[in-house]
Order: structure tokens, then C-alpha cells, then sequence
């Protein structure tokens, strides 16, 4: 099935290994964002993905583009226009220094992007999914009108929506944040959110004797999401920082037609990258659910596809299904 993801894709320029922004002498370049990501794990799993986004007529611009075509995802829908791309510098933490990001993608191709960039009918002809972040109406004005024609021709045409909520602090304040996902997530059929959001923007949230993962109240924080805004599926994701390499990660999948909630193992992860980690959890899903998965296994494939992630450096990942698969099924020793 055609699945159309749309949002922006970035430059990022990391330090060589653990290096400090402030220290570098170099950077490593590597082409990513929330929604390339899902596409390019997609594409990967054998679905056919399509990317939308603006990017300039310009050297970076081809290079993005490029990138994204080398790992099986169609383009061909990229509009063209603007001066620039969007950056974003990473710093990888190490094990009490935390990681950092420094974003410098103000006024890019993509943020200036208006509602009549974008031929929806044509982009969607023949497609079942639409996937998009909270990052993406996090960009101005102007991108909540462009994600809210995005979905009004999703659903006019009985396309599934996905939304992962997805919050940056760098972006916009989480009372803006909360008043324009509030509006928007009536719309989407699956919600993909994680537990600290949930309650920053929605006030939705379990008291808890520690900072374990309780999947149980994590459930309940679903369902209450489910329940207010309409969403037929809900994934909230749990996580528990140790150090900049190690955390806890587990999900639970709230399905509003059954009234029951499913929930992955525990994984305990040795982290060599974090980024991509969440937008792998969400092509985890969005092929889960695409297949037909029941809700118990698809929310153990997701976890699992987040978890390998983690174990690869850079933005995209490179995850077969089968070794998705092994992992949801018990392989490893880094779940319980």
C-alpha cells in the first residue's frame, strides 16, 4: 500500500564521534527528519513510500533528494522551491553529558512552504496512509494550514492518518503546542504520542510511586486520549533516561473499537544513536497495522524496530522485517 509521509528533511552536521559542537574541527553530514525517517524505514520494509516536502533547487537540495531515492523512497512529489534547506547541528552525549541540538532552519524551503505548494489529489492518488509529526505544524502558521489540507483530502478520500505528536520546546511552547494538536488529532486515526507529552500538552497523566515503567497507567493515559480526542488507536511510549547511553523503553497500544489496551516488553537499551529512535517505532507501527498485525504484536514489532535503532548511527536505519521480527519474538538479550 502507498504510504505518504510529509514533513521536512534536514542536513545534520554531527562532531565525529563523541566530539563537542564547540570543539569541532569537522563535521559529519548526514540527511534526516522525523517524517524521512518513517519514510525511509518504510521503504525499507518493502511498503511503497512517498515522500512530500519543499527543498531549494540547489546542490543540498539534490543531495537530500538523492538521499532519500538511494533508500527506495519516491520523490517525485518534492516540490521545488526556496533558498535554503534547514540544519540542524547534533552533539551525541556520552554518559552523564546529555545530548544537544541546535537548529538553524528558520526561513528554509520547507518552512516558508504555502497550502497551494501541494497538488494533494495528485500526491494521494492511490495511497492508504498519511503520516505526519507535530514538528511539522510546529514551523509557522502557514504549515498548520498546509498539514490541515493534507488531512482534509486524507479524509475525504478514506485515507488512515497517523499523527505522531512529536513536541520540540526549540520550536514553540507547549500551551501553542497543546491549543493546535488539540485541533488537529480529532483528525488522525492513530495517535502516536509519548508518555511526558501527553501530559505537558494535554494535562493526561498517572501519578507514580517512582520513575519505573508502569504500563498499566501508561494504558489509561491512552485510553484517556482515545477518549478525548476520537482516535481510533493510540500509542504512548515510555522511557526512562539513565545516561546518555542507557535507558528503559516500552509502548502501549490503546485500541478505542475493542476498549483494550496491549502492551510491549521492557527493553533496556545500549544506546549508539538516539535519533530516529521514536520515527522507527512509528514505521514499526504504521507496517504493523498496514499487515494486519493483531494490536499485541504490532505494538511488540514497533518497540522492537525502535530498539534496533537505537543500535544505528545516523537518521535513516536499515531494518529488515525479519530481524524486526526476531527481536519482537524473543531474540536478544536486551528485552524483558
Amino acid at each position: 500500500m502507498k504510504t505518504v509521509c510529509f514533513g521536512e528533511i534536514m542536513l545534520r552536521l554531527s562532531p565525529p564521534g563523541y566530539g563537542r559542537i564547540a570543539e569541532a574541527k569537522s563535521f559529519d553530514a548526514y540527511y534526516g527528519g522525523a517524517e524521512a525517517n518513517v519514510a525511509v524505514v518504510l521503504a525499507q520494509m518493502g511498503i511503497k513510500s512517498v515522500y512530500v516536502t519543499r527543498l531549494p533547487e540547489n546542490e543540498l537540495g539534490n543531495a537530500a533528494a538523492g538521499e532519500l531515492r538511494r533508500w527506495g523512497v519516491d520523490t517525485r512529489h518534492i516540490v521545488r522551491g526556496g533558498e535554503r534547506i534547514g540544519v540542524y547541528f547534533y552533539e551525541r552525549g556520552a554518559g552523564s553529558r546529555q545530548p544537544k541540538v541546535i537548529y538553524d532552519r528558520a526561513g528554509s524551503a520547507f518552512a516558508m512552504s504555502q497550502p497551494e505548494d501541494y497538488d494533494w489529489d495528485k500526491i494521494l492518488d492511490g495511497a492508504g496512509w498519511l503520516h505526519f509529526s507535530g514538528i511539522t505544524p510546529a514551523l509557522g502558521e502557514n504549515l498548520i494550514k498546509v498539514c490541515k489540507s493534507a488531512i482534509s483530502a486524507a479524509k475525504d478520500r478514506g485515507i488512515t492518518v497517523s499523527c505522531d505528536v512529536n513536541y520540540r520546546r526549540a520550536l514553540w511552547g507547549a500551551d501553542k503546542a497543546g491549543e493546535v494538536m488539540a485541533g488537529i488529532l480529532p483528525y488522525a486515526d492513530v495517535c502516536v504520542i509519548n508518555e511526558e507529552h501527553a501530559g505537558l500538552l494535554f494535562g493526561i497523566k498517572e501519578e507514580r510511586p517512582d520513575d519505573g515503567i508502569y504500563l498499566d497507567a501508561s494504558a489509561r493515559v491512552a485510553q484517556a486520549l482515545s477518549q478525548r480526542f476520537g482516535c481510533g488507536k493510540v500509542a504512548v511510549t515510555i522511557r526512562r533516561t539513565l545516561s546518555a547511553d542507557k535507558s528503559r523503553f516500552a509502548a502501549v497500544l490503546y485500541d478505542k473499537a475493542s476498549g483494550s489496551a496491549s502492551c510491549s516488553k521492557i527493553y533496556d537499551l545500549e544506546i549508539i544513536e538516539r535519533i530516529g529512535g521514536g520515527d522507527a517505532f512509528c514505521a514499526g507501527l504504521i507496517y504493523a497495522l498496514e499487515s494486519c498485525m493483531p494490536n499485541d504484536y504490532a505494538v511488540q514489532f514497533a518497540a522492537a524496530a525502535c530498539a534496533i535503532k537505537h543500535s544505528i548511527l545516523g537518521d535513516f536505519g536499515a531494518m529488515p522485517v525479519a530481524e524486526i521480527r526476531a527481536l519482537a519474538d524473543g531474540a536478544g538479550r536486551s528485552e524483558r
